[in-house]
């Protein structure tokens, strides 16, 4: 490749990246908003900072360089909480035995610092290339992708795109997505002294929860996809009960419904509706949909055949990727929303989900750079056709 990144710059960039607290919840992507705007703009884009909700951003940063596809790199401004259990200040990048410590390193300040440095060498470099290249910054994909959704609403006219989420560097052309629905299981409150008075609806709900499990096994567990494997559903929050001595009146169930690419949110719902009709007909089992909780979004896959798969397919290979691909993401991400606004696109990035979320989280240096020169080796395929 004919890409160099500088990896002095990356680190010094995704330094100042981790030191802005954009954790989600609360949400603020501002002030990660200026910092791009102040990145970018010397290097002749039109940048627009959009806020979609109050105190909520999203960036769109645009370069037109003559005729030829609209290619966009899209990542996150937005982080987990912190929370408890660093070794060090988690707002503080830190470098120890070849790996760079702090919130977002790898989801997604360290695709973002990587995102900008491909951006400055594809400028270096547009005498090689035609085009228009956009750099689409979100906020809120740590808690139900408002901004892309926002932005993806106004069908923008992209191409290709490579969302950045940390992979190893392997090109993945499809993800999961997720569906949250509440559930209420219905009881009879009474004295906790006489509780054959009431329905213990608590109770309920644990017998309720077999049957889920069970509709996860028998029949989730048969579907899969060749690249993100098989849907799935899950309890993940259970809360019943308002006083110590009341047989408690209803409990609620938060499922998680991982979904697969041709699975919708409307078609999960359809079967749990299913599922709590069996539960009251054959278990006298109360149970009914009262909400929903916010996700990510739907899944989604991209044909391997897509110019942009083969050409992150070729990239990542180019840059010594050992397995580059295709794989299929196992959360969601934000690449639905822009396959759905007409785009086709992949999602690679630096780093390890599985260390995504906790504390000490971290991204391989080697990784972080090599990733820059990727990103910028994907677009420069595309643009060239």
């Amino acid at each position: 490749m004919n890409f160099y990144p500088d990896a002095h710059r990356m680190k010094r960039e995704l330094a100042e990246l981790v030191a802005i607290n954009s954790e989600n919840p609360p949400g603020g992507e501002g002030e990660v908003a200026l910092w791009i705007r102040e990145a970018l703009a010397p290097l002749g884009f039109e940048i627009a900072l959009i806020e979609y909700a109050p105190g909520r951003f999203n960036v769109e940063a645009r370069l037109a360089n003559g005729p030829g596809p609209v290619f966009a790199f899209n990542t996150h401004m937005d982080t987990v909480p912190a929370g408890d259990g660093w070794t060090t200040d988690a707002f503080i990048l830190n470098e120890r035995e070849g790996l760079l410590y702090g919130r977002g390193s790898c989801d997604c300040k360290g695709p973002l610092a990587a995102m900008i440095e491909a951006v400055r060498m594809l400028v270096t470099q547009r005498q090689e290339w035609s085009g228009t290249l956009l750099a689409i910054l979100t906020g809120d994909e740590e808690v139900a992708s408002a901004g892309a959704r926002h932005y993806a609403a106004s069908k923008p006219k992209i191409d290709a795109v490579v969302v950045g989420e940390p992979t190893g560097n392997a090109c993945f052309s499809a993800h999961k997505g997720s569906f949250r629905p509440v559930v209420r299981v219905s009881g009879k409150a009474a004295h906790s002294g006489s509780p054959h008075l009431g329905e213990n609806a608590v109770y309920r709900a644990g017998a309720l929860m077999p049957l889920v499990a069970a509709f996860h096994a028998e029949e989730l567990s048969r579907r899969t996809h060749p690249l993100v494997g098989s849907p799935s559903l899950t309890v993940t929050r259970i809360n019943g009960g308002h006083a110590d001595n009341v047989i408690p009146a209803d409990c609620e169930l938060l499922l998680d419904r991982r979904l697969i690419p041709g699975e919708t949110d409307a078609s999960a719902e359809a079967e749990i509706r299913a599922l709590l009709v069996d539960a009251q007909k054959n278990h006298g089992i109360r149970a009914e949909i009262i909400g929903y909780h916010a996700t990510t979004g739907g899944a989604t896959d991209t044909p391997v055949s897509a110019a942009v798969v083969q050409a992150a397919l070729s990239a990542c290979a180019a840059a010594g990727v050992a397995k580059p691909g295709p794989f299929g993401f196992q959360g969601a991400c934000d690449l639905v929303h822009f396959i759905e606004a007409g785009a086709q696109g992949v999602v690679i990035g630096a780093g390890d989900i599985r260390v995504a979320h906790r504390p000490d989280e971290f991204v391989p240096t080697d990784e972080f750079v090599t990733s820059a020169a990727i990103y910028a080796d994907i677009a420069r395929r595309v643009f060239k056709g």
